[in-house]
């Protein structure tokens, strides 16, 4: 049983960017190219203070404070999507841990992906690494009325699994990520970049972790009901 939450857990949802893969760092690259090609000043050193967001919430957020002339924000997001997910196939790779972390929990109850990008990358993505056929079910927070830190996405994930949310544990990297699965009364383990963990949101989280390497399965025991 998880102690903070006080039930027993039977089913994980996990994030995807930044998370499994390392696209979070391949967004970035993929918006300097865009975005500074449209006179958008944005440096490789810069933290992507807009991970999280919808692409179209980016693309919107950019726009408002350097104006551009020319393509539509429409047609900005098609070429975001389309070069992460160019990026992804030619430099990405599974993130440590990602791979034993799936086998851990889905040993313990069904998983599901729940992500903030477009289901049309996300799938590209998953296929590209053989992961699609992990999950009992994937979505998209496209589909909801509101992004994370809304817990829209997850709790339509844990819905598709057949599970209460307060029974589901999350995997997350992201502060509004954690913010989303706390607001739906989820148990959290969050796996934050070392620039980031100093947010305050990750002191939400019932777990920590440096890396998926570190997730011990006498920590999963101790929660789930096997």
């Amino acid at each position: 049983m998880c102690q903070s939450c006080g039930v027993t857990l039977r089913a994980t949802l996990f994030d995807m960017d930044g998370l499994l893969i390392d696209s979070e760092i391949l967004w970035h690259k993929a918006e300097v190219e865009i975005f500074g090609g449209l006179g958008v000043p944005i440096s490789e050193a810069e933290d992507r203070s807009t991970k999280g967001m919808f692409v179209a919430e980016v693309v919107d957020y950019w726009n408002s404070r350097f104006p551009w002339s020319g393509p539509s924000a429409e047609e900005v997001v098609d070429r975001l999507l389309d070069r992460v997910g160019e990026l992804v196939e030619r430099e990405g790779r599974i993130l440590p841990g990602a791979l034993r972390a799936l086998d851990l929990t889905s040993d313990r109850g069904p998983i599901a992906l729940a992500s903030s990008t477009p289901l049309q990358l996300i799938f590209r993505c998953l296929d590209h690494f053989g992961l699609r056929s992990r999950f009992a079910s994937v979505h998209s927070a496209e589909f909801e009325a509101y992004g994370k830190p809304h817990p829209g996405v997850f709790l339509t994930a844990a819905e598709s699994l057949g599970f209460d949310p307060r029974s589901c544990l999350v995997f997350e990297d992201s502060a509004a990520g954690v913010l989303a699965a706390k607001a739906g009364q989820m148990c959290v383990v969050a796996v934050p970049t070392s620039e980031d963990r100093w947010q305050p949101a990750f002191s939400l989280a019932e777990l920590v972790l440096g890396s998926l390497e570190e997730l011990r399965p006498e920590w999963l025991d101790e929660r789930f009901a096997i």
